[in-house]
C-alpha cells in the first residue's frame, strides 16, 4: 500500500530528500521530494531521464520553491508500461499533481517532459498556474528538428563496470555517455540500466508531431529557457513560441546546449526563481 505523500519542512533546515512510491493508475512512479518551502513545482524529465537529475535546481531553489520530481513511466524506478502514448504521460502528471494535494502548481519540463508539461496545462488547466518549458518546442519532427529520434533499439543493457557500460554506449556513435548513465544501477552482476532501450525508442516516437495547439491551448504564464547551442529547439522556433503565445517570456543561454540546466546551473535557478516571484506574487 501507498504511504502518504510527505508533508512539507522547512527551508531553514535542509534535509535528504524524501523517495516514495505512489501508485498511479494502473502504474507506481518513483517520486523524489526534494523538500523545503515556496511554491510547489513538479519537475519532469526528458527521456532517459530521472527526477534526480533536477537536485541541482532543486538545492538552488531551497526556501524559493519545493520541488517534486518523478521518475516518469519506463524510466528511473517506476513501473514500464504497456503504451508511451502522450496520453499516459499526460495523465501520469495530472494524477501526481492530485495525489500531491498542492495543486494547483507551476510544472516545469526538459524536453520531452516540457511537451508533457504544456500539453497538461493545456488538458487540465485548473492544474497548472504556471509553466517552465526547457528546450523544446511545438513541433517536434523534420525538417524543423533534425533528428528527432535516437533509435537505441538493441544498445547495451549491463556491462561489469560503470566504465565498461559508458564505453559500450560511446561506442554506439555517443561523444559523452554522462546522461545516459545516470539511469545506470548497480546490480550484482555489475551495472545495469534502469529503462529499457526499447521503451526508450517508443517514448521519443510517441513525441514526434505538431503540437501548436497544445501550446497554444492555455493561459498561465510561461517562460521558455533556450540553450543557444541546442540541437533539438531552433532559435527561430523558439521565439516564434513566445510571439504566439500572450505571457510568454523567452531567456537563452549562450552557452548551453540542450540540457541547459546542466550547462548553466545558477543562471537557470534564477531565472525560475525570478518567473516564480512573478507567478505566484499576490
Amino acid at each position: 500500500m501507498n504511504s502518504p505523500l510527505p508533508p512539507a519542512r522547512s527551508a531553514s533546515a535542509p534535509a535528504a530528500p524524501v523517495v516514495s512510491r505512489v501508485r498511479v493508475g494502473r502504474l507506481d512512479l518513483c517520486c523524489t521530494d526534494f523538500g523545503g518551502s515556496g511554491p510547489p513545482v513538479l519537475a519532469l524529465h526528458g527521456t532517459f531521464g530521472r527526477g534526480t537529475e533536477f537536485a541541482r535546481l532543486a538545492a538552488d531553489l531551497r526556501g524559493r520553491a519545493r520541488v517534486f520530481a518523478p521518475d516518469q513511466r519506463g524510466h528511473g524506478l517506476s513501473d514500464r508500461a504497456a503504451d508511451y502514448g502522450r496520453d499516459g504521460f499526460v495523465e501520469d502528471a495530472a494524477g501526481l499533481i492530485e495525489r500531491w494535494g498542492r495543486g494547483p502548481v507551476v510544472v516545469l519540463g526538459h524536453s520531452l517532459g516540457g511537451i508533457t508539461a504544456y500539453q497538461l496545462a493545456a488538458r487540465h488547466p485548473e492544474l497548472v498556474v504556471g509553466l517552465v518549458v526547457e528546450d523544446v518546442g511545438p513541433v517536434m519532427r523534420r525538417p524543423e528538428v533534425e533528428h528527432p529520434v535516437l533509435d537505441v533499439r538493441g544498445w547495451p543493457v549491463r556491462a561489469p563496470s560503470r566504465a565498461a557500460l559508458a564505453a559500450a554506449i560511446e561506442a554506439r556513435g555517443v561523444p559523452d555517455s554522462a546522461y545516459f548513465l545516470r539511469s545506470a544501477h548497480r546490480s550484482a552482476d555489475g551495472w545495469r540500466m534502469l529503462f529499457d532501450w526499447s521503451d526508450m525508442t517508443a517514448v521519443q516516437e510517441h513525441g514526434v508531431g505538431d503540437w501548436w495547439a497544445d501550446w497554444l491551448g492555455s493561459e498561465c504564464p510561461a517562460l521558455v529557457l533556450h540553450g543557444a547551442r541546442s540541437t533539438l529547439l531552433p532559435r527561430s522556433l523558439a521565439e516564434e513560441m513566445v510571439a504566439r503565445r500572450p505571457r510568454t517570456r523567452l531567456v537563452r543561454f549562450p552557452g548551453a546546449g540542450h540540457w541547459v540546466h546542466d550547462d548553466a546551473p545558477e543562471a537557470v535557478a534564477g531565472a525560475v526563481a525570478d518567473f516564480l516571484d512573478d507567478v505566484t506574487a499576490p
